[in-house]
């Protein structure tokens, strides 16, 4: 019996390192994960595809950070005023800064209206709408590349009584660097993919002929976020109905990146931050019912085909009565 505990203590310890490792995003039942199986289905035809997918985790070189401001006044100098010194508030923090970028993004302005009761004695009570006021809007974008940086810049427009963040761009100076790196290594792993088609089928594939298709897709941090909710409801065994004031629960924001499971290769695998990530893909169908050997080798025939002597023109010879032979022109 005492060698039996020491073995329940340890079964319970893998089993709850194992539910910390997952994190509180399976503790909802709705959260689903596909079959992680492998099952590749035959062909109906004769065609032979073969697909190579790639994925390159890209780090952004900048980032753009848009905060929204909204500012009401009585008129159109006070509105303007106010927003002016919130705005150059962060202006004047950040203008100084190392490759940091202030622009000011114009957005609405336009008047404010209230509702004003007007009383009669013998009718209803009419509402009428009057000018209250004038609401300004304006973005402000920031451009930095530290994104360390980001918390200074909340801090600054916190000051300023700014709390929108609306988004942070994240921009990449080496795309399209990217992209032909993922080009070359799939052309390569393609290749081998044939090479290896090519011995299982002991067959050249290159008699028949071929349809390639490629295309690219690029997923940005700002649309890779989820969000879940984890919590426990008590349940109450109430004979009567009784009113039952229900707390707001939290809901949690996440980066969900592409998972690299599906690819045949990917760059920059290990990622800690936010990246941009460019999805790859390059097919190739391969008509073995339609062979394109014969008309290699016509034009193997042409190209080793002596040159052929032309026919000899025609030629009028006259011979006269004194034994001269004269040459006769056609035209």
């Amino acid at each position: 019996m005492k060698k039996i505990i020491p073995l329940l203590l340890t079964l319970i310890s893998i089993h709850s390192l194992q539910a910390q490792v997952s994190g509180n995003i399976n503790y909802q039942q709705k959260t689903q994960f596909s079959d992680n199986n492998i099952n590749i289905p035959f062909s109906n035809s004769r065609d032979i595809i073969l697909t190579v997918k790639g994925m390159s985790n890209v780090q952004a070189d900048s980032y753009v950070a848009i905060f929204n401001l909204t500012q009401v006044g009585k008129s159109t100098e006070e509105v303007n005023s106010l927003m002016d010194e919130r705005i150059n508030a962060i202006d004047n923090a950040v203008k100084n800064q190392k490759d940091v970028t202030f622009f000011v993004d114009m957005i609405s302005f336009v008047p404010v209206y209230e509702y004003q009761v007007e009383k009669k004695l013998f009718s209803k009570k009419t509402y009428n709408e009057i000018p209250k006021g004038f609401e300004l809007k304006k973005n402000i974008h920031i451009e930095f590349k530290d994104p360390n940086y980001l918390n200074k810049i909340i801090a600054l427009c916190a000051d300023s009584e700014i709390y929108d963040l609306v988004r942070v761009d994240y921009i990449s100076d080496n795309l399209e660097v990217k992209k032909k790196e993922l080009r070359q290594r799939s052309k390569i792993i393609l290749q081998e993919k044939i090479a290896d088609y090519q011995e299982l089928l002991d067959d050249s594939l290159d008699v028949y002929g071929k349809d390639v298709a490629d295309g690219f897709k690029v997923f940005y941090p700002t649309e890779m976020y989820d969000s879940y909710q984890a919590f426990h409801n008590s349940s109450l065994n109430l004979k009567k109905a009784k009113n039952i004031n229900v707390a707001d629960k939290t809901t949690t924001l996440y980066y969900q990146p592409i998972i690299d499971k599906e690819f045949d290769f990917v760059v920059n695998p290990q990622i800690v931050e936010p990246v941009i990530q460019v999805l790859y893909e390059v097919k190739i169908r391969i008509r073995r019912d339609e062979k394109i050997q014969e008309d290699k080798m016509l034009q193997a025939q042409r190209l080793n085909q002596p040159p052929t002597t032309p026919p000899p023109s025609k030629e009028y010879i006259l011979i006269t009565p004194t034994g001269d032979i004269r040459s006769l022109p056609l035209n």
